[in-house]
């Protein structure tokens, strides 16, 4: 039995990443939890997040998770998901420009163009731009759940690992070492979402 630890910062519904998680890996201890040792000890770490990535920052450091999360993010599978893909980045133009966590180069920068409706909200299609084994029986251009403003952008090709279309292409999955994030929601994407979390925790 492998240990998943999901960090909670206080910020969006882990519950629900939990009890997904827990579906597709009944046999695995999945906890949900803030405490750095816990974290460390983990086989696998969950990155969630929602909401303003300054307040997500500032949690991070009020519970003194940032050394922790960035050390899981290169000692261990560890999986970002929606504010968990943008805090990875080295700054946001939310919040009057905001530091972020400058695991991954690159900025997140907001939806500019007038003719859409901000927040992206709903289902999407993602484009699997390189093989990876969290796209496991999961076909090209499934459609996945999203609800941000935000996105990433001068993403460094080699680390892109999904694409999606709204107004114009950005990136939606990212891909380095034992890292993946997205910007989408996996728990709340049915079967092909549940697929993403089962790969997540079989990945080697």
């Amino acid at each position: 039995m492998q240990t998943i630890a999901i960090v909670d910062y206080g910020m969006g519904n882990v519950r629900s990443v939990q009890k997904a998680i827990e579906h597709v890996a009944p046999n695995d201890k999945c906890l949900l939890t803030n405490n750095p040792k816990v974290i460390r000890d983990s086989d696998r770490v969950v990155f969630p997040g929602q909401g303003a990535m300054g307040s997500c920052m500032s949690a991070l450091a009020s519970n003194e998770l940032i050394d922790e999360v960035k050390l899981a993010s290169k000692s261990k599978p560890f999986l970002g998901i929606c504010l968990g893909l943008q805090l990875l980045f080295d700054y946001s133009e939310e919040n009057n420009t905001t530091e972020g966590l400058s695991i991954v180069p690159g900025k997140v920068i907001k939806f500019q163009n007038s003719d859409l409706k901000i927040p992206h909200m709903g289902w999407n299609r993602v484009n699997q731009v390189k093989n990876h084994p969290l796209w496991h029986k999961i076909d090209n251009n499934s459609r996945f759940y999203s609800v941000h403003s935000y996105y990433v952008e001068e993403v460094d090709e080699s680390c892109v690992a999904g694409t999606t279309d709204y107004g114009h292409t950005f990136t939606s999955a990212i891909a380095i070492d034992q890292l993946f994030a997205v910007q989408f929601h996996p728990e709340k994407s049915q079967s092909d979402g549940l697929q993403l979390l089962k790969n997540f925790t079989n990945w080697t």
